[in-house]
C-alpha cells in the first residue's frame, strides 16, 4: 500500500541532498571539534561555516546563533533565561502555544520562580494584541512574553512585529517560537524587535536532534548545560557535527527554493479545502485557514459521527498519515489543547493536514475520496 504522507508538521522527510552534506562528516571528517589537530579543525570549521550560513538566511549576527538539540531545549533556555538572567518575574504566553512553552512556563509557575497569565484569543484563533498591552501596561515587573510565530496546529501566524514593539513599549524580553517558520518564510531577525527565536531542523527536511536558539546581541544570559564551554561557553557538550551541517544545509535549500515551494504547496492546501467543500456536508476548518495562516497546515474540522470519531485510526489503516493535535502529544491522547482553546465544540471532529513540496493534487484527491467513504 502507497504512504500518503500529510503530517509535514510534525517532521518531513530528509532531503537526499542534505544527507550528501551530512555522510563526509559521519565517515571521514569525524573530529571533535574541540580537538586542536587538523581532524578537529576541520570539523570546527564547518560547524562555523553552519553557524554563519543560518545567520546570513536569517539575518542575525553569526554570535547570536546557538545549536541546540531541537526547538524544545531552545524554548527551555529562553524561558529559563529570562527568568534566572534577565529578571523577568511575569510571565505573558497564550494558551496554545506548544507544550515545550506551556510546561516550561507551568513548572517555573508552579515552583513561585515566576507568576504568569494568558494572553486573550480572539474568535479566530489569533493573539488578541490589545490584551497584552493591556496586560504590559498594568505589570509592575519586568515580564517576559513568549508567544510563538505560528501555531502548529491550526497554523495562525502571528504579526510578530506589531507583538514585539509592545513588549519594546514596556521593556519586556519577548520570545517567539518560531519552529513552524523557519524554513519556510523568509525571516529577519535583524528588523523584528524579538530577544529570542527557535528553529528545528527536521521541520524542513533537515535532520532530527538539531536545533537553533536565536539571542539577540543586547541581551546577556547564563548556559543551563555546564560543562566543556562548546557553543562559545553557552552549551557544554560536543556539538552535534553532522547535525549541525545538516541543519545549514536544509535551511540553504529551502531559502533557495521558498518562492517556487510555498507557491506550489499553498496551490495543494486551496485545492483541499475546495474539494473537502464540494464533497463533504458540513465541513468546518479551525483558524485562519483562509487569512494569516501557514500555508503548509489546514487544520479540518469534521462533523461528528460514529464513523469520524475512529477517523485518525481508519486514515491510517488506509495508509494515510495525519494527525489530530501536535504530534508531540498524540502518544497521551487526550485531544488538542489548542482546539479546546478556540473552539471547543464536542460535534466536530479536529484533523491536521499538513503538506510539503514532495505532495500531490493526486495525493488530495485519494485522501478527498477515503473521507467521503469514511464520513
Amino acid at each position: 500500500m502507497e504512504r500518503i504522507y500529510f503530517d509535514n508538521a510534525a517532521t518531513t522527510a530528509l532531503d537526499k541532498e542534505v544527507l550528501d552534506a551530512m555522510l563526509p562528516y559521519m565517515t571521514t571528517h569525524f573530529g571533535n571539534p574541540s580537538s586542536i589537530y587538523s581532524y578537529g579543525r576541520e570539523s570546527r570549521m564547518a560547524i562555523e561555516t553552519a553557524r554563519k550560513t543560518v545567520a546570513r538566511i536569517l539575518n542575525a549576527h553569526p554570535g547570536e546563533i546557538f545549536f541546540t538539540s531541537g526547538g524544545t531545549e531552545s524554548d527551555n533556555m529562553a524561558i529559563s533565561a529570562a527568568i534566572q538572567d534577565l529578571g523577568c518575574r511575569h510571565i505573558i504566553t497564550s494558551s496554545i502555544e506548544h507544550h515545550a512553552v506551556l510546561h516550561t512556563i507551568e513548572h517555573l509557575d508552579k515552583k513561585d520562580m515566576v507568576t504568569s497569565s494568558f494572553v486573550k484569543l480572539l474568535p479566530d484563533g489569533h493573539i488578541d494584541l490589545n490584551d497584552l498591552e493591556e496586560q504590559l501596561a498594568a505589570n509592575a515587573e519586568r515580564c517576559f512574553v513568549s508567544l510563538m510565530h505560528a501555531n502548529n496546529e491550526i497554523g495562525n501566524l502571528l504579526d510578530i512585529y506589531a507583538a514585539g514593539e509592545i513588549c519594546k513599549k514596556y521593556n519586556a524580553i519577548f520570545h517567539s517560537d518560531t519552529v513552524q517558520t523557519v524554513g519556510h518564510y523568509k525571516i529577519d531577525l535583524r528588523s523584528k524587535p524579538v530577544h529570542f527565536a527557535t528553529g528545528a531542523g527536521h521541520k524542513f527536511h533537515g535532520p532530527k536532534g538539531v536545533g537553533i536558539l536565536y539571542v539577540n546581541d543586547n541581551i546577556k544570559i547564563n548556559p543551563i548545560i555546564l560543562g566543556g564551554g562548546q557553543e562559545r561557553n553557552m552549551r557544554a557538550g560536543t556539538e552535534n557535527l553532522y547535525g549541525i551541517v545538516g541543519f545549514a544545509k536544509a535551511l540553504e535549500l529551502a531559502d533557495a527554493s521558498m518562492e517556487k515551494d510555498s507557491a506550489y504547496i499553498k496551490s495543494i492546501k486551496d485545492y483541499m479545502i475546495k474539494q473537502l467543500k464540494a464533497t463533504i456536508p458540513g465541513v468546518q476548518f479551525n483558524g485562519d485557514y483562509a487569512g494569516k495562516c501557514l500555508y503548509t497546515v489546514l487544520n479540518v474540522a469534521f462533523p461528528k459521527t460514529e464513523k469520524s470519531e475512529m477517523l485518525l485510526f481508519s486514515l491510517d489503516m488506509q495508509g494515510i498519515c495525519v494527525s489530530g493535535g501536535s504530534a508531540c502529544s498524540s502518544g497521551a491522547d487526550v485531544g488538542s489543547h489548542v482546539i479546546r482553546a478556540i473552539s471547543n465544540n464536542p460535534n466536530l471532529v479536529p484533523v491536521r493536514f499538513s503538506f510539503c513540496k514532495h505532495n500531490t493534487i493526486e495525493e488530495v484527491d485519494t485522501v478527498v475520496g477515503k473521507l467521503k467513504e469514511l464520513i
